[in-house]
């Protein structure tokens, strides 16, 4: 006999793909990924495809970081999706690599010491981090803007049933990855089933005041292309989607963010395997946009690994480029990796932002970064 109190059954989050890790492909190691980008022939691109060069032709040297602004923290790769343009490449598999809460209290602590106005959460599914709840309370502590950045179909999980109102209660700004307003183009890039289980979690966010336009429970939701192409103009994009899914889903949000996919973990195995490798370098080199530098996130942000390893970007972080301490007088061989647990702001100021060809995947056509088109 059925339960009429109980709560209705929610549909596993369904999987479009499995990790790279688990397949045991080559691709799953960071310095495979950085050789297949290596190896491209991109000599009859803009400045031969050398970001290097992009940059030198603006009278840039190299990247410098600004004013730290935003810290990110990756604290964990497990998610209950494992999605084929996943520059992560989380899944339900990577179950060993969460942040621990030593690692979370000296990320804490070096906040402490910063002028970093947010904390900027994410994974994997950064909710699945036993010590996420934790963290998010000790930031909103701290007086910090908190962002949550969610896969939506997490919501629906039982033990994180009280998740929205939670968050909403702690005025956490709620970032969602939702490809497109339609089923057909999410469902392809995410999983059949996701969009319908996506609608699902936005009414639960709407229900408790996310997406009505208060500033305290901003909802923002996240694009990305269906395919290998640039990211459509993020203004007009909007205006569409509020329209479309007001008026098929009945669900409202605040603000739309249209990324780049960065040629990283599984969008790059798609990329190989469906043959748009070359010509989708090509694109995102010959769209190189000066105007982006200014606003690239790895200017104002800093990202740190789960493991405590801290980088220049989210990106440099899935790619294994990690920031390095400063050099010593006579010290030989390869410096050692930055741990954030022995370090300081000043110790980052004057450092030399790593780059490479992925960088394009930011700075192509609008400009892409965690907070959307730079220009």
């Amino acid at each position: 006999m059925t339960n009429l109190m109980s709560p209705p059954a929610v549909p596993r989050a369904p999987k479009a793909t499995t990790s790279l890790l688990q397949r045991r492909s080559p691709l799953a190691q960071p310095l495979q990924q950085r050789a297949t980008l290596a190896a491209l022939d991109l000599s009859q691109t803009r400045h031969q495809g050398d970001f290097d060069q992009a940059l030198a032709a603006q009278g840039c040297q190299s990247l410098r970081p600004d004013a730290l602004e935003i810290l990110q923290l990756n604290i964990g790769k497990l998610c209950n999706m494992a999605c084929r343009h996943c520059h992560v490449d989380a899944g339900p598999d990577r179950t060993q690599e969460n942040m621990d809460r030593d690692t979370i209290d000296a990320c804490l602590a070096f906040l402490d010491q910063t002028t970093a106005h947010t904390v900027d959460i994410t994974g994997g599914a950064p909710e699945l981090n036993p010590h996420f709840r934790y963290l998010v309370d000790q930031c909103v502590a701290r007086g910090k803007q908190v962002i949550d950045r969610c896969n939506l179909t997490v919501l629906l999980l039982a033990p994180l049933a009280d998740l929205p109102q939670w968050l909403a209660d702690r005025g956490v700004t709620v970032v969602c990855s939702l490809p497109h307003y339609r089923q057909r183009n999410t469902d392809r890039q995410r999983g059949d089933g996701t969009f319908e289980q996506s609608i699902a979690a936005l009414r639960r966010l709407n229900a408790v005041g996310y997406g009505q336009g208060d500033p305290q429970r901003q909802l923002t939701l996240v694009t990305n292309p269906v395919g290998a192409l640039l990211a459509s103009n993020q203004a007009k994009a909007e205006q569409e989607w509020k329209a479309g899914l007001l008026q098929h889903q009945g669900v409202s949000f605040d603000r739309l963010i249209a990324l780049n996919n960065m040629p990283i973990a599984r969008f790059l195995e798609w990329l190989e395997a469906s043959g748009n490798l070359q010509a989708y370098m090509e694109l995102l080199v010959n769209a190189f946009n000066p105007a982006t530098l200014s606003g690239l996130m790895c200017r104002q942000t800093l990202s740190i690994g789960w493991d405590g390893f801290v980088y220049d970007c989210d990106f440099n972080q899935m790619l294994d480029l990690p920031i390095r301490q400063n050099p010593r007088a006579g010290e030989p061989g390869d410096r050692p990796r930055l741990q954030i647990r022995h370090c300081t702001p000043s110790d980052l100021a004057q450092r030399q932002i790593i780059t490479g060809s992925h960088c394009f995947g930011c700075t192509a056509g609008a400009g892409s970064s965690c907070g959307g088109a730079l220009s």
